[in-house]
């Protein structure tokens, strides 16, 4: 019977953060930032283990204690030079350590998006394993979209219908996630399911909501803490 496992890459070093610690590290609510995403996916019934792929020359991670997960956390330190690198490794190594089977579904999240909930995850697992391909959590966009020139100026209004803003976790059966990310190789992919969409297959949307951000400038880390402290306190 398939399984759901969770991958979460973590071996970038998040610049457009300005700090030198990479970005999955840097303090929120007293814990490094991945450990708020390691905690929910963990904690979720549904989820047999939660993979997280560092870099080979990670020596942060050492520094926190993550006992608390023993059960269920599996630290993989074969992270290459992009998210897609990172992902692929981490299910080629997980395969050949027997750690997940090719129909197991597998769930990519990443490190930066702490605000994630159970509930999220429940309708993503709900709404897409009968599905034949996978997909995403993702939001319709709601803002007026402009495109500008190369001097700054507005040189046109895009229609926003139809058009979400991705999200993860992702989800997708680990061969055919595999055998997308290996014929991405030489394309630019953002994410996981451009790499599915590259072999011609449409995952599904599955609805979210603006909570479940990627922390990417600095702003955004004091956002996420007002989210967790506001949830932990309530």
């Amino acid at each position: 019977m398939s399984k759901f496992f969770a991958l979460i890459p973590a071996a970038g070093s998040g610049s457009r953060m300005g700090n030198e610690l990479p970005k999955q590290y840097l303090p929120l609510c007293k814990k490094p930032m991945i450990y708020h995403a390691i905690r929910t996916l963990c904690d979720h019934h549904s989820i047999a283990g939660v993979i997280t792929v560092l870099a080979p020359g990670d020596e942060e991670w050492s520094r926190y204690d993550w006992s608390e997960f023993s059960g269920k956390l599996i630290v993989l330190k074969c992270g290459g030079a992009t998210r897609a690198d990172s992902v692929l490794n981490g299910l080629t190594v997980a395969q050949q350590k027997n750690l997940i089977n090719t129909q197991d579904w597998i769930l990519v999240h990443d490190a930066a998006r702490p605000c994630l909930t159970s509930a999220q995850l429940n309708r993503l697992i709900d709404e897409l394993t009968s599905d034949a391909v996978g997909g995403l959590l993702a939001v319709p966009v709601a803002d007026t979209l402009k495109r500008s020139n190369s001097e700054n100026r507005v040189k046109n209004t895009e229609s926003r219908e139809n058009l979400w803003q991705a999200q993860t976790p992702q989800m997708f059966r680990c061969d055919l996630l595999t055998r997308a990310l290996q014929n991405a190789t030489n394309i630019n992919v953002t994410d996981d399911a451009s790499a599915v969409e590259a072999l011609g297959l449409h995952p599904k949307l599955v609805a979210s909501d603006a909570y479940n951000f990627k922390v990417t400038y600095p702003q955004d880390l004091a956002l996420a803490e007002l989210i967790l402290q506001n949830r932990n306190n309530s």
